[in-house]
């Protein structure tokens, strides 16, 4: 298949020996990326446990299917606050029954995040700075260790530039950090979910994309914390980045070599949030619509950031915040609207994720020794001989 050369880098080559193919055709399909395409998606908490009325079971089940076409990642919330509102009783039943239903949609997992100062649980605060510690390093190891298997990826703290300063109100997180340092709670954190699982996938995350950023995992670097994935939201409320803010950012974090994620991505597709808003929180509006000229903005601008990302070889994984319109501050920066519908820039996302991005089908005439070489995009796909199939991964 044919790829533009920016993006040369997503596509590898594999070579298989088929049993009993020597001189016949072997259909080969990809069936999923490498590169992870993913989405928040809450709603499933309820939904796999049965507690959604049947019209908004049935808007839920129509959002899957179009996930289940585009995405092969999906985010889980693990808000301390909301997790585990009682001390000791965690969200744990509703949240294995969510985990399984998407598993099994053939998504991977990230839970997101085991460390934050916003939406914590406020039953901290009874605690002393000690106590509050040794809760915080309890909670990482007893949900990696409970999902294992089923999650293995992990934000491990999230937003920790501002953290100690963090002063809108008290809780428990700002009040260690203050106390013990951004770097030394982080790597205590890190040291502690790698303890819990040496094969998780461990992530900071942060929404700062300034120097400030670079700047900690410098820091988190050189004080020997094992960062696997450096996490960049980017939340364009505001107004498109565009590809030169995006590419001084990919520049900035490229030198620590090591996979970065852009793990919270919005675009509007309605009126842009005013440019003097500090906190994307403070801006509170009865309604929030999608107009056709935003959702063609959108798209357009949406197949921009994918392409600019996609061809940045660091770049693992791309995760769309909100799959749907209406959900954090009631924003119009889902792929689909309120009814589960695809928007113009699901469309146009998915000609280029199961189009022009993707392998698909092709037919391979094995050699008389049933070798055939095969290149395509990275990641699982099967080839077919008569009946009998043989799995394989371009790496």
């Amino acid at each position: 298949m044919a790829l533009n050369e920016k993006f040369a880098h997503r596509m590898g080559k594999a070579t298989l020996s088929i049993e009993g193919a020597g001189g016949k055709a072997v259909t080969v399909k990809q069936l999923r990326h490498s590169f992870l395409f993913g989405c928040s998606e809450f709603s499933t908490l309820p939904y796999a446990s049965g507690e959604m009325n049947a019209e908004d079971s049935a808007r839920a089940e129509k959002r899957y299917g179009h996930m289940a076409e585009l995405m092969n990642s999906v985010t889980l919330p693990f808000y301390w606050g909301r997790y585990e509102e009682e001390q000791g009783k965690p969200d744990f039943t509703r949240m294995m029954a969510a985990a399984k239903f998407l598993e099994g949609k053939g998504m991977s997992l990230k839970g997101h995040p085991l460390c934050w100062h916003t939406v914590c649980a406020p039953w901290l605060l009874e605690m002393s700075n000690e106590k509050i510690y040794e809760t915080q390093i309890a909670r990482i190891h007893r949900d990696i260790t409970a999902f294992k298997g089923t999650i293995d990826m992990w934000d491990v703290i999230n937003e920790a530039v501002i953290m100690p300063l963090f002063n809108r109100y008290d809780n428990g997180i700002t009040r260690i950090c203050k106390e013990r340092g951004r770097i030394k709670l982080i790597r205590d954190l890190f040291r502690e979910a790698r303890a819990a699982s040496e094969n998780a996938t461990l992530l900071i995350n942060d929404f700062e994309t300034s120097e400030a950023y670079d700047i900690l995992v410098e820091g988190l670097l050189e004080a020997g914390v094992q960062i696997d994935v450096i996490g960049i939201q980017s939340h364009m409320h505001q107004g498109y980045w565009g590809v030169e803010k995006t590419h001084e950012i990919l520049e900035r974090f490229s030198r620590f070599k090591l996979p970065i994620h852009f793990t919270e991505n919005t675009i509007i597709s309605g009126k842009i949030m005013p440019p003097e808003i500090v906190d994307l929180n403070d801006y509170q509006v009865k309604e929030w619509p999608s107009d056709a000229e935003g959702e063609a903005r959108q798209a357009e601008e949406v197949v921009t950031h994918y392409e600019t990302l996609f061809a940045h070889p660091l770049v693992e994984s791309i995760t769309w915040w909100s799959f749907h319109d209406g959900l954090w501050l009631g924003a119009p920066s889902g792929l689909l609207d309120r009814n589960s519908d695809p928007k113009p820039a699901y469309k146009a996302l998915h000609e280029k994720i199961k189009g022009e991005w993707f392998s698909g089908e092709q037919t391979i005439t094995a050699d008389s020794s049933g070798i055939i070489n095969v290149t395509g995009i990275k990641g699982d796909y099967v080839a077919l001989c008569e009946g009998k199939e043989t799995a394989f991964t371009i790496m």
